[in-house]
């Protein structure tokens, strides 16, 4: 066929799909062109009025926004396993030699590594928090195909931090601009870079002014670890008589492009200053699960944008459908159980944090998060005929208590699909297991961990 005839570039014909009131429709069909949505609708309608140049059955599937990791460490691939099971303080012990002695080689095929558990696991966009030799990690999400957020980690302060992982306030903001240079809107305007605060504890007054300064004249976010350790409260009550949301608001930094990774030990003032700024929050459900529980509900009812992370393979895995198992079982059991409230988190609400509050905490929820005509092709196939989820009452509800990273069929980005039946595309997978294998066993012995 003439190329001329086609009128779409991928048709995704028979499939259940989840909309954006997060109901689901069967046989329907998807249109896709130019990295976008142009058309949904019935299946055999829709059909016959394309002639695509590439169809995905989507029988016995369900068609759903990619899920989004809104806050995670890609270059902690090669700590999985090592902290759990260990008394504190882990960060001194274990994390910081570790992430010390990261080499460029590591950061790459431990960003590879994460973009092929992504893109298996149903994650078709994430948010990174930052780490040594970024530049590896903005390849790695260029050449898999992925959209991702990043940016440098950024220190000049703390007593526990070696030398190599601080820099004075210039050189943190010079690094951070040449990766915003060479890397903002690359990969056809799939990867932004951002700029951070590893935390209010690490960066100094003068270096928290300088960062959001440069991030407002890009026109691009700032993410901080925020509200995590009891510590942290701490450190800005005594140095600032404040808390931290608090402070941050006393120095006129708040703003819309603002996310604030963890978000745990929230005051009712601290909430009320995140909503009046529209900053947005992230969870990270099963990392989070050993510091407190977060305020979910209330934000929910204050309007506030929550999306949920996994914070890196050191703390769980990249699934966010583990971390949504997780989080509807802590939300029942903390926050529930004490006033009898068995709906406290409703599955609808984690769905929609996983997608939607994930696209917000992006910045992108004018393209991402939904499937709606006009916006950014970026969704996963599950195989929902299987005797774990098929047949039942409410998919929805089965969507959270049983379905797993191994029932994502497809993976579609941009308009481009990066798995097709559980084979990735874009990623040399067995490659990157041999050299991650490696590349652990020699950090570990360089580490001393």
């Amino acid at each position: 066929m003439e190329s001329r005839d086609y009128n779409a570039d991928l048709m995704i014909t028979n499939c259940s799909i989840l909309t954006p009131d997060l109901n689901v429709l069967n046989n329907q069909c998807l249109i896709i062109k130019n990295n976008n949505i142009i058309d949904i609708g019935d299946n055999i309608l829709l059909s016959k009025s394309y002639k695509s140049k590439e169809t995905l059955c989507g029988n016995g599937k369900l068609l759903m926004p990619g899920l989004i990791d809104a806050h995670t460490h890609s270059c902690q691939q090669l700590l999985r396993g090592r902290i759990a099971d260990e008394y504190p303080m882990i960060w001194t012990r274990i994390m910081v030699p570790f992430e010390s002695n990261l080499q460029e080689k590591d950061v790459y095929i431990s960003s590879q590594l994460s973009c092929l558990e992504m893109i298996k696991s149903g994650t078709t966009a994430f948010i990174d928090a930052g780490g040594r030799h970024m530049h590896k990690v903005a390849e790695s999400i260029v050449e898999s195909g992925l959209r991702g957020a990043i940016t440098c980690s950024t220190m000049d302060t703390g007593k526990e931090i070696p030398d190599i992982m601080k820099s004075s306030i210039e050189k943190n903001i010079s690094e951070n601009r040449q990766l915003y240079n060479q890397f903002h809107g690359t990969g056809n305007g799939r990867l932004d870079v951002w700029f951070s605060l590893r935390s209010i504890i690490t960066c100094t007054p003068d270096l928290i002014q300088e960062v959001f300064a440069a991030a407002k004249e890009c026109s691009t976010g700032v993410q901080s670890h925020m509200n995590e350790y009891p510590n942290e409260i701490s450190y800005c009550l005594e140095n600032f008589k404040m808390r931290p949301f608090e402070y941050l608001e006393s120095i006129g930094v708040l703003d819309q492009n603002f996310l604030g990774a963890h978000s745990i030990l929230l005051s009712e003032n601290e909430m009320d200053i995140i909503k009046t700024y529209n900053s947005k929050v992230v969870h990270c459900p099963i990392s989070n699960s050993g510091k407190g529980i977060p305020k979910t509900p209330s934000l929910l009812q204050k309007d506030i944008s929550v999306g949920f992370g996994t914070d890196g393979a050191g703390h769980s895995g990249l699934s966010l459908f583990d971390q949504m198992k997780v989080f509807k079982s802590l939300m029942r059991a903390f926050l529930g159980v004490p006033i009898f409230d068995p709906v406290v988190m409703p599955s609808k609400n984690i769905l929609e944090m996983s997608t939607l509050g994930g696209a917000k905490a992006m910045l992108r929820e004018h393209q991402l998060g939904t499937l709606e005509v006009g916006k950014k092709a970026d969704m996963i196939l599950i195989n929902i005929d299987q005797p774990h989820i098929s047949p039942t009452h409410n998919l929805l509800n089965t969507l959270i208590e049983s379905v797993n990273s191994n029932d994502i069929t497809d993976c579609i980005v941009d308009g481009k699909i990066l798995m097709k039946n559980r084979e990735v595309l874009t990623l040399d997978e067995e490659k990157i297991k041999y050299e991650s294998k490696l590349a652990m066993k020699e950090l570990s012995i360089r580490a001393n961990i």
